[in-house]
């Protein structure tokens, strides 16, 4: 086993390895938006003005992630046959604190067991003309 998924690996004694679903509706950040985001949205438009697509898709899917209206699967355990519905996530680094995270997590597992053991260096930067990164951002094609 890798040696950062080793670590997330070992628990104490006192915890479970069982699955428990996030609840998104719950959070602060998501009850801000699930109010507030649609009234800024409309009053953008009435000025004439828009949120990138981007933008607009950061907050749609935030708003959808691990919510089992929008989508999910169903998991059952082989030995016991105890069945457990699995929301879909966003997959999003925006907005979304649970996706973000996990997202932060996995690049960090990859870059510790598969980039650094194999190239001699430790760190990397790779950055953009400042004026470059507004076009990219807006324009990606």
């Amino acid at each position: 086993m890798s040696l950062a998924r080793n670590a997330t690996a070992s628990q104490s004694p006192t915890q479970t390895n069982g699955y428990e679903r996030h609840q998104p509706d719950q959070t602060l950040l998501y009850q801000l938006v699930e109010q507030h985001y649609p009234a800024f949205k409309a009053s953008l438009e009435a000025q004439g003005q828009h949120l990138p697509r981007y933008i607009q898709q950061e907050f749609n899917d935030l708003l959808q992630c691990g919510r089992l209206e929008y989508g999910f699967m169903r998991v059952r355990c082989e030995d016991c046959h105890h069945e457990r519905l699995v929301a879909f996530s966003c997959k999003r680094r925006g907005f979304c604190p649970s996706c973000g995270a996990r997202r932060m997590a996995e690049s960090a597992a990859l870059l510790i067991d598969e980039v650094f053991p194999k190239e001699p260096i430790r760190q990397w930067v790779l950055s953009f003309p400042f004026q470059l990164r507004f076009c990219w951002l807006a324009i990606p094609s």
